[in-house]
Order: C-alpha cells, then sequence, then structure tokens
C-alpha cells in the first residue's frame, strides 16, 4: 500500500513521463530533479509500476506515414462464433499494432500498416484478411485529415478540460542509414536503468549527442512524433475507452474537428470517409475514469458541437495492443505466406 506522498509522486511521474520522456543520458535523474526525487526513487517507481502492468512501454513514437508505410483503420463485422478465430489472425499480421472487440455490428476494429514495397498492398492485405476471418463486411477508414494525436491520461487529475492543439512547423529531412539505424532502436522500449540509452548507443557505436541530435532531427521533421510512455489505460484507472464517431456535414468537418480536439480526454481525432453502411466520418477517442464519465464528456461534445447524429463504441476486450516494429522482416514472411 502506497502512502499519499508516493501516490502524488506516482500520478506527477506517470503524466511527465507521457508528455516528454528526457532525452538525455540519465534520464530519470532529470525527473527525480523535476520532482524532488532521488535518481534511484524514480527507478524504483518505474520498475514497479512496469510489473504492476502501467507501464506499456517507453520508446519513440513514429509517424506510420512518414516512414513509407500504408496504414488505416479498418472495421470487420464477424459472427458472435468466430470472433476469437477472427481476433487471432488479425493479430497475426505483423502490420497490426491495435485490435479491439467493440460494441456495435461491426464489431472487429484494428488498425492496420503494410510495407511502403507490399505486394498485397493495402486492400489486398484487408481482403486476404477478410476471406481468412470469414467477416461478413467490411470497411476501410483511413485518415483523411488529423486533427490530434496525443495519448496524454491526465494521472494527476489537475489538468484543464481543454487543450490548446498547436500544429507544428515541420522541417525537411533527407533520411540517411544513420537516421534509419537510429529509428530501429528507438522503437525499442527501454531499460529501466541509469543510463537507458547506454545499450543502444554501444549497438549503433555512436555517442549520447549523435543519437539524441538524430532524435531531434526525426523530431523536426515529424518523422517521430514524441519520445514518451505509454500506459495500460485500464490499469492506470481509465477504465473507459470510447471511440466517438460522429456524422459531420463536409463543409464543417475542418472547423469542429479542431473543436473537439482541444478537449484534454480526446487522444486521438480525424476525419475519414463515410459509406452507405457507414454514415460516420469524424472520430474521436475519448478516455476517462468510468463509463458514466465518458458519456458525459461525449454528451458535452455533442452540445457544444451541436452535432446529433453520433455513436458510442466502447471496446469491451483489447485483442492486441502493440507497438509497430519497423523494418521488421515478418511483414514479408506474412504475404509470402498468404499471397497468391
Amino acid at each position: 500500500m502506497i502512502n499519499q506522498k508516493e501516490s502524488k509522486m506516482r500520478e506527477e511521474l506517470l503524466y511527465r513521463m507521457q508528455n516528454a520522456f528526457p532525452l538525455t543520458a540519465r534520464p530519470f535523474q532529470v525527473l527525480g530533479e523535476e520532482l524532488g526525487a532521488s535518481e534511484e526513487e524514480v527507478l524504483s517507481e518505474v520498475r514497479r509500476l512496469k510489473e504492476e502492468g502501467i507501464i506499456r512501454q517507453t520508446s519513440a513514437i513514429f509517424d506510420t506515414k512518414k516512414l513509407g508505410y500504408h496504414s488505416s483503420l479498418v472495421a470487420f463485422k464477424v459472427p458472435e462464433e468466430r470472433i476469437e478465430t477472427a481476433a487471432e489472425i488479425i493479430n497475426s499480421h505483423p502490420g497490426v499494432s491495435h485490435n479491439y472487440l467493440r460494441n456495435h455490428d461491426f464489431n472487429i476494429w484494428f488498425t492496420l500498416a503494410v510495407l511502403p514495397d507490399s505486394r498485397m498492398g493495402l486492400l489486398g492485405t484487408v481482403q486476404k484478411l477478410k476471406e481468412l476471418t470469414q467477416a461478413d463486411e467490411s470497411i476501410i477508414l483511413p485518415t483523411l485529415k488529423m486533427f490530434k494525436i496525443s495519448v496524454k491520461l491526465d494521472t494527476t487529475g489537475k489538468q484543464s478540460k481543454k487543450e490548446r492543439v498547436h500544429k507544428k512547423e515541420l522541417k525537411p529531412i533527407r533520411m540517411r542509414a544513420r537516421h534509419f539505424a537510429a529509428i530501429r532502436e528507438l522503437q525499442k522500449d527501454i531499460p529501466v536503468i541509469a543510463e537507458p540509452f547506454a545499450p543502444a548507443i554501444e549497438r549503433l557505436n555512436m555517442s549520447y549527442d549523435e543519437l539524441f541530435a538524430l532524435a531531434k532531427e526525426l523530431q523536426e521533421a515529424g518523422v517521430m512524433r514524441r519520445f514518451a510512455t505509454i500506459l495500460n489505460h485500464r490499469k492506470a484507472g481509465f477504465t473507459a475507452n470510447a471511440m466517438s464517431v460522429w456524422n459531420v456535414p463536409e463543409d464543417q468537418a475542418e472547423e469542429l474537428g479542431k473543436k473537439i480536439a482541444e478537449f484534454r480526454a480526446v487522444s486521438h481525432c480525424y476525419l475519414r470517409p463515410k459509406y452507405p453502411n457507414w454514415p460516420y466520418n469524424l472520430f474521436a477517442m475519448v478516455h476517462a475514469q468510468s463509463q458514466e464519465a465518458c458519456d458525459e464528456l461525449i454528451d458535452e461534445i455533442a452540445r457544444e458541437t451541436g452535432l446529433k447524429e453520433y455513436g458510442k463504441l466502447y471496446s469491451t476486450r483489447e485483442f492486441k495492443k502493440k507497438r509497430l516494429v519497423y523494418f521488421d522482416p515478418a511483414f514479408e514472411e506474412w504475404e509470402r505466406k498468404y499471397e497468391g
């Protein structure tokens, strides 16, 4: 049982690690200085948080499309008796990072990425997965416009309900072999030790300054969104996770997308295509500590925007949540197994 002081430090630590993990030789020392704690106290707490499953991973978060991959949100309609088998088949693809069961006729929702030079391509891969799972229907929902992507759970309970979402000015970058080498290392979960980047710089045969300079270049170009800690939402106390979907008039999509993205509890906000069997084009992921709080927030968004046609798709099961491993030979192996 942790005391009040330890609980406060834990909340602050989780919030800071989600927002911006220090890219420095001794990051846990820096976090300790910010929190008025020793490096060893921070290391011990992070180890506990990992053991408890609250912290999933601390690593770089990359923009899949800027690395040349083709990706989309996909929804399948699968009969109840085939859900387990279908989920296993979908999870077997190395480009599936998230896969959830949601409370809708379209019940399996997953994100899929394929290689830049994929022989099957994104559409062909979805079609193959549909055949393998025997899904009744499928819809492919690529991002047409991104208004926000920033999973930062308010573990402190002190943050404002809304936040400003700034569009970054990106710098051009010429990707070289050393950038790709750095990406292969930065995508890995760091060890919880005093110098967590030491194994990476040893494998790369470069200095800390070189690695962090490359990380800065990648971030300024938008290739790396940020370097941060990702939490297990439910174990961190955010037990409700709703994908709110909205039918937005095309001429209001830009204005309303930006407005919805300002809600701090919204982690992702995208414009996606509509279909005859799917009338919603604006998607906003909402996280809260209860379904009641989630419902209240979505209803508040509806009141503020004046939108009348919307839905709340709650995740009832997490089949897979795992960072993509870029440049993984498993992508080609999967295609070789199923193509033809």
